[in-house]
């Protein structure tokens, strides 16, 4: 069987409110080093990257003395557009997935579909104001700028749970589990996986 070149990405944004570089293997296995000047988004990053067998590289620098919220949206951003850049033409990979992962009394799930369609579900509540010193609405502003650049329908939700660390840890898990089983490769999908011929 022809081995294939692993799938990968470097991108680079540079705004007046924040720097992020992304550095993206789709074909890893969970090697990761993370600075982001947020260290609960840190840790997210590392359980993405670790769970879903990505190679990830974040370098980001923001006004984070104004507030959290440019620097997580723009990581979300950059990491949405090297997924689609590692990813290129979508070709021979299995393109949904999805994946429920129990963390404690939590339960998380995640359903995504590689499908060159911008959107995003979100079921998700928060008891808590903050974790970690975390403002908990920029999970959804993450999610909703990873979606959009990676150009993924992706449905997150959270039924269940009591504790906040434990449902955002759980549904990191999920989607980068999701993730991993919609970007595998078949060697039964001939082209790209769709009957219009284009995602």
């Amino acid at each position: 069987m022809e081995k294939k070149s692993p799938r990968k990405a470097e991108i680079r944004r540079e705004t007046a409110e924040t720097s992020v570089d992304v550095g993206l293997c789709l074909d890893g296995d969970g090697t990761h080093d993370i600075s982001t000047g947020i260290g609960f988004l840190d840790h997210m990053l590392v359980l993405f990257a670790v769970h879903g067998l990505f190679d990830l590289t974040v370098r980001a620098r923001g006004d984070v003395q104004v507030d959290l919220h440019h620097t997580v949206e723009d990581v979300g951003l950059v990491l949405g557009d090297a997924f689609a850049a590692a990813l290129a033409d979508k070709s021979g990979i299995r393109r949904y997935g999805n994946f429920a992962v129990p963390m404690d009394e939590a339960l998380a799930t995640a359903h995504v579909d590689v499908s060159g369609r911008s959107f995003l579900v979100y079921q998700v509540t928060f008891d808590s104001p903050a974790i970690g010193g975390f403002d908990t609405q920029l999970f959804l502003e993450f999610f909703r700028a990873f979606a959009t650049r990676a150009h993924i329908t992706c449905h997150l939700a959270v039924p269940y749970g009591t504790n906040d660390h434990h449902r955002i840890e759980a549904l990191f898990k999920a989607l980068a589990r999701a993730l991993d089983q919609a970007i595998s490769r078949d060697d039964r999908v001939i082209g790209i996986p769709s009957s219009k011929g284009s995602l």
